[in-house]
């Protein structure tokens, strides 16, 4: 297994990595275009200036000083809509090596230790792996539907997860 690190937090650098590694494995895969790209870039640079410790969370997996994956928490609306993970990735350099599980379980202790009511993501139907680690969390899938929010038409996925009460 290669070495990394979880670092918590923002650091130099992050948002231009985080905005590469999904658009690079989006457009790869799924092709994906620059409208998701900017997406990303625009939600993740606004979640970053509003970034609050208290209520948000921002994971970096990092080997040999680069970033190489990422999760993130928005808890601006934790308490009417649930906390909101985002910004879940990891590069193919890690994958499949347990550092996105590991990212997983930071931004869940988080949440529990701030008795959000539960957590919220949003995704798409095929990315089994990440689907995997999610319900390995206790997320379900709460609906799905035809849409095209990052550019292009997939079986977007709600998932939810309660965690108050469940540390």
């Amino acid at each position: 297994m290669p070495d990394f690190e979880i670092v918590k937090g923002y650091v130099p650098g992050a948002l231009g990595r985080i905005v590469s590694l999904h658009g690079s494995y989006y457009h790869e895969h799924w092709g994906f275009d620059l409208f998701f790209e900017a997406k990303v870039a625009t939600e993740l640079a606004s979640f970053l200036r509003e970034y609050d410790p208290t209520r948000d969370g921002l994971w970096l997996a990092t080997a040999d000083g680069r970033i190489e994956g990422c999760v993130a928490i928005d808890g601006s609306r934790a308490s009417s809509d649930g906390a909101h993970l985002r910004w879940f990735i990891v590069s193919d350099s890690l994958r499949g090596n347990g550092v996105g599980g590991l990212l997983l379980r930071n931004a869940m202790d988080f949440c529990r230790q701030r008795d959000y009511p539960r957590v919220c993501l949003y995704t798409f139907a095929g990315l089994d792996a990440a689907r995997q680690l999610y319900e390995r969390e206790g997320f379900e899938l709460v609906k799905e539907h035809r849409g095209a929010q990052w550019g292009t038409e997939v079986l977007e996925q709600r998932f939810e997860c309660p965690v108050s009460g469940t540390a």
